[in-house]
């Protein structure tokens, strides 16, 4: 079956490579889409995938989302009208799902946020979930469209990572006692809270504080660099805080540093897959994942500006083996679901993905 992969951001890539993979090797036609915004398609480029550039970011506020996916949407349409794929996959692509519905291509999302917004006429035909999110969301009980897996998204490709300390040099950190990974809140996403963005603040503070620490300053897009400058320049004022030069590693980054602080998901939720300190100052509605991480004390909510300090220590970890994640177990059950929707969709390819 030809399946048409669309990555509007830049988690979607290194979640994507293993899945990728698999589907070449029983026998699919994979093509790539990609939108442009955030480094997504750098980050394609940086992990050597092939893939068709559509589309860009529109930013934060409504009316430009709106207008974005519809005009994405119809880039997207004549694509993968010329593509004739049979089965769309995303993490939760809406303009892909509405070009889809369009043209009538079945939908898998992928999906691990349950306060992600959705228009009923964006539905899927098939969500893909971690157990812990169904439970939150329908009880725990899936079904031929809700299905189910075990663990969490990013255990898929971390179980993958070899450590690279090269990093160190790259970004002059190999004499640094203390190294600290910062990302900032997304500040154009609809569930942004402005709290987050005090709580970020108050930790950027006290993290330039501390005369042995170095940060690595990870913004989104260059604008929200920008902002940052303008707003903070004693931040940048000296070598304490290092804002990569284009794309890097973000796994080796996470396993390098001795304490990760981000506002958003994904760096988070992969840090605490590598056993690193992580600490979230994510302030919309936090999602099942997250609870079931910080009920494990794989990740600490920062709740309020008394935490940045009672909560976060300022000190190198002690570094260990690489913890191993069940990740060929998460990815095995993600593409047996895939399997059994491919069947269901072409009975005659039952044999050979037994087979495979």
């Amino acid at each position: 079956m030809k399946i048409w992969i669309d990555m509007e951001n830049t988690p979607h890539i290194p979640f994507f490579r293993p899945i990728i993979r698999e589907l070449r090797k029983r026998g699919h036609e994979v093509f790539l889409t990609a939108r442009d915004g955030n480094q997504t398609c750098e980050m394609a480029g940086f992990h050597s995938l092939d893939y068709h550039r559509v589309g860009r970011h529109y930013g934060r506020h409504l009316t430009a989302k709106a207008c974005g996916l519809v005009v994405r949407s119809t880039q997207l349409l004549r694509f993968a009208r010329r593509e004739r794929p049979g089965l769309a996959l995303s993490l939760g692509s809406r303009s892909q799902n509405l070009a889809a519905k369009f043209l009538g291509i079945p939908v898998v999302e992928i999906m691990d946020y349950e306060h992600t917004a959705e228009f009923s006429m964006l539905e899927s035909r098939w969500y893909l979930t971690p157990n812990v999110v169904c439970a939150a969301v329908h009880g725990g009980k899936p079904t031929e469209r809700i299905r189910t897996y075990d663990g969490i998204k990013e255990d898929v490709y971390v179980s993958d990572f070899q450590p690279d300390a090269s990093i160190l040099d790259l970004l002059g950190l190999r004499d640094a006692w203390l190294v600290v990974t910062a990302r900032p809140p997304a500040t154009e996403a609809h569930y942004h809270n402005a709290e987050a963005e005090l709580l970020f603040e108050c930790f950027i503070d006290r993290a330039l504080e501390c005369p042995e620490a170095r940060i690595v300053l990870l913004p989104r897009n260059p604008r929200q660099e920008a902002h940052l400058r303008s707003r903070f320049p004693l931040w940048f004022a000296n070598s304490k805080l290092v804002v990569p030069q284009g794309v890097i590693d973000g796994l080796n980054l996470i396993w390098h540093s001795d304490l990760v602080v981000s506002g958003g998901g994904t760096m988070n939720r992969e840090a605490a897959a590598m056993g690193v300190p992580v600490f979230s100052v994510f302030r919309g509605p936090i999602g099942a994942v997250d609870r079931l991480l910080c009920d494990q004390h794989r990740l600490v909510l920062i709740e309020t500006p008394d935490d940045v300090d009672r909560k976060i220590p300022l000190v190198p970890r002690t570094r260990g083996e690489l913890p191993i994640p069940p990740g060929s177990g998460v990815l095995t059950e993600i593409l047996n679901h895939l399997d059994s929707i491919i069947i269901s969709l072409r009975p005659d390819l039952e044999t050979t993905l037994n087979g495979s």
